[in-house]
């Protein structure tokens, strides 16, 4: 594997950074940089994305047909890498990075037509309606029904831990519409419209106190029959397909920039022996490994690129960097927690940008904070990236993937 840029990709690398440098306000790197989740802001998110698409790089995964980029997989990577070392906002991923892709692969003419443009400028706004209460990991396990009526579905039940529910106008979601022997079998996917009676969104506070998540109920909600994706019965083949894009993009490079942000935090606050933390050795030996950690990280990113590039399937290489990422992401939180020390136990999300509003909180009428914003934003990344290792598919059933793709178990 050549570790080397080509000349080609040095060129657009400086493309994408000029871009960066020139339409990234300081109002949206504010935004990335005080981020608590892997949501940022809403507002900041789709400003981006209005800014990216008119460009035309919005979608840049997408067919070209379609409003995607003809970029290689190395060019990809680079315009991650750059958007994510330039402090930009994340965009929401239900929409572009997700459904997207299952629309264009099993959408009909008319759903392509009418989601595909509104998904790019924003005006089509998806969240995910996959786990139930009773079906997390399990998903084949979901009971949510969808009676046949007519030109309709009717359907009945619930979604839980469905991100930005209260933002959304439109839902994808796997629903039961038989019951079958092999549990997979008698589950469609089907795109509902948030505004259909019989919807209701209980949003969920989460422990940092923010309202991203939520339980979304349904009864007797009506659903056209043209907005099942792919066949009736058939929607865990559309699900399965969707899975290769939920995960994926340059997590090495975000987790090398916090340890980086990291150490220089470290380098100005005390340590235990009276000195600064970044020189108390049982605390800099933690924040090396979790560094290292992060550039091998980014060379199995790159490995996985290179096969990509070359037309092979990742295959559970996609599920061990998932796990990498995730838990070594935690481990930095936790080290960042500990530098912020005393200031990090104080609750101030008035100083961050959450992804969602935080409930039962009242700012300081003069905006005063105790220590300095990350040591506010600290507390708070904390609590909402204890998910990373559940959401997307829990660790424990990457590794289950792993052990039978590669160890035959």
């Amino acid at each position: 594997m050549d570790l080397d840029w080509s000349p080609t990709d040095l060129a657009f690398r400086d493309e994408v950074r000029r871009f960066l440098d020139e339409n990234l306000t300081p109002e949206l790197r504010r935004a990335g940089r005080l981020a608590t989740s892997v949501y940022p802001d809403h507002e900041a998110s789709m400003a981006w994305q209005h800014i990216l698409h008119a460009r035309g790089w919005a979608a840049p995964l997408w067919p070209v047909e379609y409003g995607g980029c003809d970029w290689s997989a190395a060019q990809h990577y680079i315009f991650d890498r750059e958007s994510v070392l330039a402090g930009a906002p994340a965009l929401s991923p239900m929409g572009i990075r997700m459904v997207a892709h299952a629309i264009i692969a099993f959408g009909t003419a008319e759903q392509k037509a009418y989601f595909l443009p509104g998904i790019l400028t924003g005006e089509v706004f998806f969240c995910q309606g996959y786990s139930e209460p009773e079906a997390g990991s399990d998903l084949a396990s979901l009971a949510m029904a969808a009676v046949s009526d007519g030109d309709d579905l009717v359907c009945t039940g619930s979604k839980i831990w469905t991100t930005h529910a209260t933002e959304a106008n439109w839902i994808f979601a796997l629903v039961r519409t038989a019951k079958r022997e092999r549990k997979q079998q008698g589950i469609t996917f089907v795109l509902i419209d948030m505004n259909t009676p019989g919807i209701q969104v209980r949003p969920l506070v989460m422990t940092s106190g923010e309202q991203v998540q939520n339980q979304v109920f349904f009864d007797q909600v009506r659903v056209p029959k043209a907005n099942v994706l792919g066949r009736v019965d058939e929607g865990w083949t559309v699900a399965k397909y969707l899975l290769n894009f939920e995960r994926g993009g340059a997590l090495g490079p975000a987790l090398q920039a916090l340890g980086e942000t990291l150490a220089r935090h470290a380098a100005t606050v005390p340590g235990p022996d009276g000195g600064v933390l970044l020189e108390d050795p049982a605390f800099s030996a933690r924040l090396a490994d979790a560094r290292i950690r992060a550039d091998v990280l980014e060379i199995l990113e790159y490995r996985t690129m290179a096969a990509v590039s070359r037309g092979k399937d990742p295959g559970p290489a996609a599920s061990t960097l998932k796990i990498l990422g995730t838990e070594l992401s935690q481990r930095i939180t936790e080290l960042t927690l500990e530098a912020a020390g005393p200031r990090g136990r104080m609750y101030q999300p008035h100083a961050a940008m959450p992804g969602g509003p935080v409930v039962d909180y009242r700012a300081p009428a003069d905006g005063f904070l105790g220590g300095q914003p990350w040591q506010a934003v600290a507390p708070l990344r904390y609590f909402n990236d204890r998910a990373g290792s559940i959401y997307a598919g829990s660790n424990e059933i990457q590794r289950n993937i792993i052990a039978k793709a590669t160890l035959g178990l």
